[in-house]
């Protein structure tokens, strides 16, 4: 039987999001309540510019007072898609304060102060739910902390971002340079005005932090995840991975160490085998790849991004936790009872792509050959050419076996000491192998 009485949900941000779940919630009411088991009703929407035109919302419900709306005491769900730090943080506390369970967006916020956040919905008996935060439209956060719990998962790995993965998209497939590719998508509308925080791996590290912490059971926070953007790949780097059967991708990777005692997360652009699953991923979608003990290799793809994919997510999350509310209950919360350390990326072992400008005679490759024999990481293959413009110079490939990232990095500037070695073009590290 339906219960009459509604459920009441405030909305925290009316934009892009905030303005398709207010949608989809009258749209789909009916639909919504049949699957909850009693009717839910939008009762406050807080907004920062109240005179701005918003179809199919009752103007009623817009206040600038999102404090007030969230301490109100009859609200059952607060949606939070504002975004940012402040004052999200404060009024997701307010609301958990004042009897409301929390549903969010926020990868930022939870990925700096989940933690803490969870340790507020435990402390007075709410939800705090967030699958929009990491993948749009693509179930994922609650298949790792539910579906997974009973399995151990070793390694995330993912392409969480649609804005970065339509540019290297565009450059493998048209040859484009990075500059061009990114003014494609800035006019399509992939790329923002200010693209920093997708193509610098900001976005990406903080969903791989969200990531690691709930496939771990462990706190991390977007401080602990290695981070290095798209803007440094050319055009040459592209056509270098083609020919050795790869692509790039900016990958999002979690790994649990081998010994089960630590946990890196890390964000850079990387060659991946094109027999990899990640490598067809195309355009703005997104895909995670994990690895478990038990269920093996899963894939979950979609639309990371846009207004409907996430609000498809948000609007999930909402009729969870309303079905909580109606039996009295809480979803899973935190599950961080590992406390396992987050190791520095120094000791993470991978593969790398080096592309050096050396000089063009003899004895050049030995010395490079040397050097990477005096840090310990082994050559598994190298390919020189001439430039056709001559010049005395030379473009030399060396691809590594694995080896500690340290070791690797500690190559590189040996090699940039060298006086044949002119300048080093690229390096980037190989995965998915």
């Amino acid at each position: 039987m339906m219960r009459t009485r509604p459920l009441k949900v405030a909305l925290l941000g009316c934009g892009v999001v905030g303005s398709e779940v207010a949608r989809i919630m009258t749209t789909h009411a009916e639909d919504l309540a049949a699957r909850i088991g009693a009717p839910v009703e939008l009762v406050g929407v807080a907004v920062r510019r109240p005179s701005k035109v918003r179809e199919g919302i009752d103007p009623a419900l817009i206040t600038t007072d999102a404090t007030a709306l969230v301490q109100r005491g009859d609200i059952d769900v607060v949606i939070e898609v504002i975004g940012g730090i402040e004052p999200a943080r404060t009024l997701i506390t307010t609301a958990f304060e004042n009897g409301a369970s929390v549903v969010s967006a926020n990868k930022a916020l939870l990925a700096e102060d989940g933690a803490a956040l969870h340790a507020a919905a435990e402390k007075y008996g709410r939800d705090l739910y967030y699958e929009a935060a990491v993948a749009g439209a693509i179930p994922l956060v609650r298949p790792l902390r539910e579906s997974l719990a009973g399995d151990k998962v070793n390694r995330v790995l993912g392409i969480v971002n649609g804005t970065t993965n339509f540019i290297l998209d565009k450059m493998d497939t048209s040859g484009a340079g990075y500059s061009e590719a990114l003014d494609e998508a800035t006019a399509l509308g992939y790329a923002e005005a200010d693209p920093t925080a997708d193509v610098e791996g900001f976005d990406a590290a903080a969903k791989a932090a969200i990531l690691a912490g709930i496939a771990f059971h462990t706190r991390v926070k977007i401080g602990d995840v290695h981070r290095e953007g798209i803007t440094e790949v050319t055009a040459a780097d592209i056509a270098s991975a083609r020919r050795m059967g790869c692509t790039v991708k900016l990958l999002a990777i979690c790994e649990r160490a081998a010994d089960g005692a630590s946990v890196t997360a890390r964000v850079h652009p990387a060659m991946i085998p094109l027999s990899h699953p990640l490598a067809s991923v195309r355009e703005a979608y997104n895909a995670v790849f994990i690895e478990a003990d038990a269920a093996g290799q899963l894939m979950f793809y979609g639309p990371g991004a846009g207004g409907s994919p996430t609000a498809s997510a948000v609007l999930g999350d909402l009729v969870a936790v309303c079905r909580n509310k109606l039996g009295e209950a809480t979803g899973p919360g935190e599950s961080a009872y590992t406390r396992l350390p987050v190791s520095p990326m120094g000791e993470v072992v991978t593969r790398y792509h080096i592309s050096l400008d050396v000089a063009d005679k003899p004895g050049v490759l030995a010395q490079v050959a040397t050097v990477f024999a005096e840090q310990g990481v082994s050559i598994d293959t190298v390919r020189q050419q001439g430039r056709p413009d001559g010049g005395g110079e030379a473009s030399l490939v060396v691809v590594t076996h694995r080896a500690p990232d340290a070791a690797l990095s500690g190559t590189v500037e040996a090699l940039r000491k060298l006086d044949t070695v002119r300048g080093v073009a690229s390096i980037m590290r190989v995965e998915g192998e």
